[in-house]
């Protein structure tokens, strides 16, 4: 895999995630005692709050035998509260470590990181713009559990306007063959046109679908999402976005008997915790194949020549 940064789903082609998964599968069972990144330093920048993204990135560092600094708030404890740019902060910080994950409030930053940066940049997620390593994970983990990424109907619910992980996987989708997308959004956060765009060029098949029960007893893929309080303007149109798709124990006889339901996390009230113990819940699974398959990602980027 020839890649110097992760900032977009635009950087990846089939063969590419096919031999990043592959390599996932294998990180499995990495010895406890192997440490093929021994001597490496990973920097998770990240101005905006994340637990699983982060932790998981520092995990994967660690069992690969590297090393992590952090900080976790960067908004606030860093140079930036005294108005240093991401560019200066990323010179600085490159110097410091072999690679950097950035997350930034800012759609596009994780782009001008990488255009100064002399090691590896990451994007964590740039406010409502992308997040890559979320949309490979996710993809990964459909693999996993359906055995295949060809030939699915997959639900996209809830806040598709702000969400950056389900904009990803939307786009990633067009990597695949014969799917089909259904979007079941609140009026006020549809799937954006630029998204639409892009997969219509790429031959994706998409529709909007008001009705979640009947998005679910045709999807093989529930991706749940949260409405993002954080990105709305006013409290009043968040209130009025919340709560209008719920996935609940009554919502399981909808489902399929081999799809699964998935989620980038956190949730709130969009799934309820009666729905956990159901086998087809797998966002559990789903974030913890977020340290393999981040495992795999490091791995590749700072071992391009093996």
């Amino acid at each position: 895999m020839a890649l110097r940064h992760v900032v977009a789903v635009s950087q990846f082609d089939r063969p590419m995630i096919e031999e990043l998964f592959d390599e996932a599968d294998r990180m499995r069972s990495l010895p406890a005692d192997a440490r093929p990144l021994a001597g490496n330093i990973l920097a998770t920048l990240f101005y905006e709050p994340s637990t699983r993204t982060r932790l998981s990135f520092e995990s994967a560092m660690l069992r690969l035998g590297g090393q992590v600094i952090s900080t976790e708030n960067a908004r606030e404890f860093s140079s930036a509260i005294k108005g240093e740019s991401v560019e200066d902060t990323i010179r600085i910080v490159a110097g410091y470590s072999d690679a950097i994950v950035i997350r930034h409030y800012e759609q596009g930053a994780a782009k001008r990181a990488a255009a100064v940066s002399p090691v590896p940049i990451i994007n964590g997620g740039d406010g409502p713009g992308e997040h890559p390593t979320q949309a490979l994970l996710d993809f990964y983990t459909i693999r996993a559990e359906l055995g295949r990424l060809d030939g699915l109907k997959v639900a996209l619910v809830g806040d598709l306007r702000f969400g950056r992980a389900v904009r990803s996987l939307a786009l990633m989708f067009g990597l695949t063959m014969d799917t089909e997308l259904l979007f079941v959004s609140p009026g006020a956060v549809p799937m954006g046109q630029d998204v639409r765009d892009a997969l219509a060029a790429q031959g994706v098949r998409f529709r909007d679908e008001p009705d979640l029960a009947a998005a679910m007893r045709e999807a093989d893929v529930i991706y749940q999402t949260r409405i993002q309080r954080e990105r709305f303007p006013t409290q009043q149109e968040y209130q009025d976005a919340r709560g209008i798709y719920v996935i609940d124990g009554a919502s399981l006889a909808d489902l399929g008997p081999e799809a699964i339901i998935l989620h980038p996390l956190p949730r709130v009230d969009e799934i309820t915790p009666g729905v956990d113990a159901d086998p087809r819940a797998a966002y559990f699974r789903q974030a913890k194949n977020g340290v393999y398959l981040r495992m795999a990602l490091l791995a590749q980027l700072l071992r391009p020549d093996e």
